[in-house]
């Protein structure tokens, strides 16, 4: 995630009163503050803000998405499929896709020539691609992942990480030449791979993520 520097401290914003008259808010990660829309509303709000989601990799800590960006399980659950999209640096509510429409017009009308686009999960929690696999790396990558993640995972998980990986990996290989490959911002040699492409004329990338490979963590 992006560092903090330059932002005032966490305790100086003003959320809900009344969580402001039963709890001093306490030092928020970077990434919490996605979550507060309402950090400067001087309305009530009951929503405790310090309830979202982060999901850190397993096997490094590096962060790798949260709650405010929803997923959608598939393969029975062992998948996460996450939706994307291409934005403005610093912008808002601005469409930009990777592949315009050419009946759409000019879909970069009006931004600055020195905006910088970026895919939102990506530029979020600063996601590093790799080199794309080929086939036989692949399997290589699954088989290493598999032997690091199973003894992190409780007896449950290990069953159903068992259970599910083998069409997992069927699934990620018939998609492969149309992958993109990321992982979190160390770039640990042992990182979770996160992995992207466009479904047929989509404009925004959907991630699919190894659910069973994240650790939920509060904020």
């Amino acid at each position: 995630m992006r560092k903090s520097d330059g932002l005032p401290k966490p305790s100086a914003y003003i959320y809900s009163p009344y969580l402001r008259a039963t709890n001093p808010l306490p030092t928020l990660h970077p990434a919490c503050l996605l979550a507060l829309p309402f950090a400067f509303s001087p309305l009530p709000v009951f929503t405790d803000p310090r309830s979202m989601l982060v999901y850190q990799d397993l096997l490094t800590g590096d962060e790798l998405l949260s709650d405010s960006f929803p997923y959608n399980e598939i393969l029975n659950g062992i998948l996460w499929e996450v939706e994307g999209k291409w934005v403005v640096q610093g912008a808002v509510d601005v469409n930009i896709g990777a592949n315009p429409s050419a009946e759409g017009g000019d879909e970069d009308e009006g931004v600055d020539d020195q905006a910088v686009k970026v895919v939102d999960i990506v530029d979020t929690f600063r996601l590093q691609e790799q080199p794309p696999f080929d086939k036989k790396q692949f399997v290589t990558y699954i088989k290493r992942y598999i032997k690091q993640l199973t003894p992190k995972l409780d007896a449950d998980k290990q069953e159903f990480f068992k259970k599910n990986i083998e069409a997992a990996t069927k699934y990620l290989l018939s998609k492969l030449s149309d992958l993109q490959f990321f992982v979190g911002e160390s770039m640990h040699d042992d990182s979770t791979t996160v992995f992207a492409y466009y479904k047929d004329g989509a404009a925004d990338p959907t991630f699919l993520y190894f659910g069973v490979g994240l650790k939920e963590v509060k904020c």
